[in-house]
């Protein structure tokens, strides 16, 4: 199977919309200001997150800052919105290849891509939001010093979804004490990144918004729970599986606690047990709303 990150993006939307929690979400509803508003969003991937909110009928009139440092996810979400918007009926204009402008009887929508590193472009932006949104992205940079860094982009809210926070279960078990040894390594590896993260940034996340001066507002879970119906999962969410098995590979090959050739074995049965459509995989997480200010 050939792996692309963009795709994986792709591959998780419906996942990410049974997951965003509901109570955070109509917090969020009921606190954004009045049309026209401002969001800048960081980490945007290929910018699910405006496409939900459009579909949502969350955001009508909005001036929208897509952020995200690799060039392959920036790419694909300037030709995936303006490929979804035509073929939803609104119309497309280009202002150059960052700016896009979508458009119809009820919306408008003016999109700014911004290729960058999340902390460069919090150098360089002169101008801060209505709303900040950082979706599935929290728990992969260092906390709690980037996020006094991070409330500063925004005036107002930020909705901060999807921070995994210490939980993965794959059912059904393999080997009780291969699978708890595997997710337990895998779990270590996202503490020792070198650029960040934390393998319980859900929970941490309410210390780290009360000590950047915000406010939470609302808060619950957000966990990915994924099963097949009558054997298939729905929409691609069994390329979203194979992914994260993905991850489990690139994360744990030659690590020295992990004999690779059990580790081969059990990824082989695990993404048999994809393609069978009898794997059960479930990832705890947090959603926030906070206010800043």
């Amino acid at each position: 199977m050939e792996y692309s990150f963009p795709h994986y993006l792709l591959s998780k939307q419906s996942v990410d919309d049974r997951a965003l929690n509901r109570i955070v979400f109509e917090a969020l509803k009921a606190n954004l200001p009045e049309s026209p508003i401002r969001i800048i969003e960081v980490g945007m991937g290929i910018g699910t997150m405006l496409i939900r909110l459009l579909r949502w009928d969350v955001v009508q009139k909005v001036d929208y800052v897509l952020v995200d440092e690799l060039a392959e996810n920036v790419e694909t979400a300037r030709e995936w919105i303006q490929r979804w918007a035509m073929e939803t009926g609104m119309s497309v204009e280009r202002g150059g290849e960052d700016q896009l402008w979508v458009f119809d009887q009820t919306r408008d929508v003016h999109i700014r891509f911004e290729c960058a590193d999340v902390f460069d472009f919090i150098q360089k932006n002169p101008v801060p939001a209505d709303l900040l949104i950082a979706h599935a992205f929290l728990d992969l940079i260092p906390l709690p010093e980037s996020m006094p860094k991070l409330l500063a982009l925004t005036k107002n809210l930020a909705w901060l979804t999807i921070n995994f926070d210490g939980m993965t279960s794959l059912e059904p078990t393999i080997n009780s004490m291969l699978d708890t040894q595997i997710v337990r390594l895998y779990h270590a590896t996202m503490d020792a990144r070198p650029t960040g993260g934390d393998s319980r940034a859900g929970r941490h996340l309410f210390g780290h918004l009360l000590k950047g001066g915000a406010e939470v507002l609302a808060a619950g879970s957000s966990d990915w729970v994924v099963y097949a119906r009558n054997g298939k999962y729905p929409a691609d969410e069994a390329y979203f599986l194979h992914f994260i098995l993905h991850f489990f590979e690139e994360s744990l090959r030659g690590n020295v606690n992990l004999d690779s050739n059990v580790f081969a074995n059990w990824l082989k049965e695990r993404h048999a047990q994809v393609e069978r459509g009898e794997l059960v995989y479930i990832a705890h997480q947090m959603d926030f709303l906070a206010r800043v200010g």
